[in-house]
């Protein structure tokens, strides 16, 4: 397979298609579930589908390490590589790794603020992303400010946002921990373990509430699974 085929044949497509687009330029989305069901892997997922695109990726850790962010890269890639049978894979990962900027920082001492500016001096330094994902980001520890701000930013800089959130459950409605937030989020997600799958269930998507889908991830390799 050559690489415009996996474009085209990603789940990612179907992702984005049960969510009404999937989040678009201007937007936040939110991928919450308990530790340890796939939230970086999706996310991962998700980065790796615009880098496949020529588009440039600014991930954002807060929990992680650089160097295991980027073996999440490398891990998800050569999966999907394998189970595909890329064509040229080494070059393509190439490619990859060229649009991608990993930064890491420490919640506890760097404000929202400063992220959008570092993010921001490095579009105007030429590498200008047009996805930002944040992971490890604790909304228990954010203010409703900072979300404005980073809502405000990615409007502005025409940026498609996705963060990931711990969250303990979700039976109506957000969970507590984003309710908060909710005016600035358009697509909400939250994994549930099922005996065979992990479901991914939209909570919110760009206005509407609560809907069922057929979005899961395969238990054993923690990717979007296809139809």
């Amino acid at each position: 397979m050559v690489k415009q085929d996996l474009i085209e044949r990603s789940p990612v497509r179907n992702f984005e298609k049960a969510l009404g687009g999937g989040v678009k330029p201007g937007e936040i989305g939110v991928i919450a579930s308990k530790k340890g069901l796939g939230k970086t892997s999706i996310l991962v997922q998700l980065g790796i589908d615009k880098l496949l695109q020529g588009s440039s990726v600014v991930h954002v850790s807060f929990n992680q390490q650089a160097n295991h962010v980027m073996t999440w890269y490398e891990d998800i890639f050569n999966e999907l590589a394998k189970k595909k049978n890329l064509d040229k894979a080494a070059d393509v990962k190439s490619d990859l790794i060229r649009n991608r900027i990993v930064l890491n920082f420490n919640q506890d001492s760097v404000k929202t603020s400063q992220v959008a500016r570092t993010i921001k001096a490095l579009a105007e330094g030429g590498a200008k992303p047009e996805a930002v994902i944040i992971d490890g980001f604790d909304f228990a520890k954010a203010d409703v400010k900072s979300i404005d701000e980073m809502k405000a930013f990615a409007r502005e800089m025409k940026l498609a946002v996705w963060y990931s959130a711990n969250a303990e459950g979700a039976d109506k409605g957000l969970p507590a921990g984003l309710s908060a937030f909710a005016k600035d989020l358009d697509v909400v997600l939250f994994l549930e373990p099922k005996a065979d799958c992990i479901q991914i269930k939209v909570l919110k998507e760009h206005g509407k509430d609560a809907y069922a889908t057929d979005l899961k991830l395969d238990v054993k390799t923690l990717l979007i699974a296809e139809k």
